[in-house]
């Protein structure tokens, strides 16, 4: 398994350890912050904004954007070092785009994209979230798991193959037995299960904010996608110093649903960023159905949606659909997830306690 920004033995070892950084991180935290019961106390944040809303309440495509700007202009505004996190898929990149489109339009700095590398990623993923990157001029920094992939490297495992948690570092140890209570010798190298999600994506992630200090991180998650997440407001705090780093969630797609994410790209989002491209939109109905000429490396939006997918979480769980693409697809009745294998609420619930997406 090939991995970016590998390094030297010699660098690795010069390095403080991954645990010794985050104690690092931690304290410079500290120092600016105080503890984690002040954290709130240097942001301007409404924290019950959206509390009891649904996308009914945002009734046009234009509600939702016109919201979508203010939660976007707030977080961008009130937070000292925000994030975007992005995995490359529909929501993720309209939150990316409205982040763009605000600090661009009023003059605010533009925070670096997090991509969380689980390391089972469909295969031009990767190399997509990097095009569009280098496009739209966003630093982008990979979030990754390393002792996890170094041991699935060293081992040469396949999804599905068992990792020793003995042979893990203190810090996974800690999270698979003293937080996830997990009682087992082993777990299997799969993203869509309880212990592999949480240090492939949210262990990762966690780690990552720590790295670099991120108090507010972008995230394109919506009230209709599961119930684990109906509950949740536009500035959500995760402010527990034993589960996470303390920082909030900055969330402006909330109130879209499937729908309103699909006329968003194909009448907002690819008009205004694809030379060539109608003004006024255009909706494509076929993989080989796009205007003037243009290709699918020209529109940032992912081809396997083109094909018929609708998630994109796992090249191991993750089926498409159908042959058609995802917008013309049945959304009003049938689940865009219904192609993963993860897919209960309890699980979506424990995980996002534990800071999952």
């Amino acid at each position: 398994m090939s991995r970016q920004n590998e390094r030297s033995a010699d660098e690795r070892t010069a390095e403080p350890s991954g645990d010794a950084r985050r104690e690092q991180h931690g304290n410079t935290r500290r120092e600016r912050h105080g503890d984690a019961s002040d954290f709130p106390e240097y942001l301007d944040v409404d924290y019950a904004a959206g509390e009891g809303e649904t996308p009914a309440d945002y009734p046009s495509l234009e509600d939702k954007i016109e919201k979508a700007v203010e939660v976007t202009r707030i977080g961008l505004e009130a937070y000292e070092n925000p994030a975007v996190m992005w995995t490359g898929g529909k929501d993720s990149t309209l939150t990316l785009y409205f982040v763009k489109a605000v600090a661009e339009r009023y003059d605010l700095p533009m925070p670096p994209a997090i991509f969380i590398d689980h390391f089972q990623h469909f295969d031009d993923l990767r190399a997509f979230t990097e095009t569009w990157a280098e496009r739209w001029d966003v630093p982008l920094v990979y979030a990754r798991n390393e002792d996890v992939g170094d041991y699935v490297e060293e081992h040469g495992l396949e999804p599905g193959d068992d990792i020793d948690i003995s042979d893990l570092s203190e810090h996974n140890q800690h999270h698979v037995r003293d937080i996830l209570e997990y009682e087992e010798e082993t777990f299997p190298f799969l993203l869509d299960t309880y212990v592999g999600n949480h240090l492939l994506k949210t262990v990762a992630l966690n780690d990552a904010l720590e790295e670099y200090d991120i108090d507010g991180i972008f995230s394109g998650i919506r009230w209709d996608e599961q119930e684990a997440r109906a509950d949740e407001t536009f500035f959500s705090p995760r402010h527990d110093p034993d589960i996470y780093p303390p920082h909030d969630r900055i969330q402006p797609i909330l109130q879209f649903d499937e729908a309103a994410v699909w006329d968003a790209f194909w009448h907002y989002v690819v008009p205004e960023t694809v030379p060539g491209y109608p003004d006024d939109g255009y909706v494509p109905e076929t993989y080989d159905d796009l205007p003037n000429g243009l290709t699918h490396e020209d529109i940032p939006v992912s081809p396997k949606y083109f094909k018929g997918f609708r998630s994109l979480g796992s090249e191991v769980s993750t089926e498409r659909g159908s042959d058609e693409p995802a917008w013309l697809q049945d959304l009003d009745n049938t689940t865009e997830r219904a192609g993963r294998a993860q897919d209960k609420e309890d699980l979506m619930e424990r995980l996002r306690d534990l800071g999952y997406m």
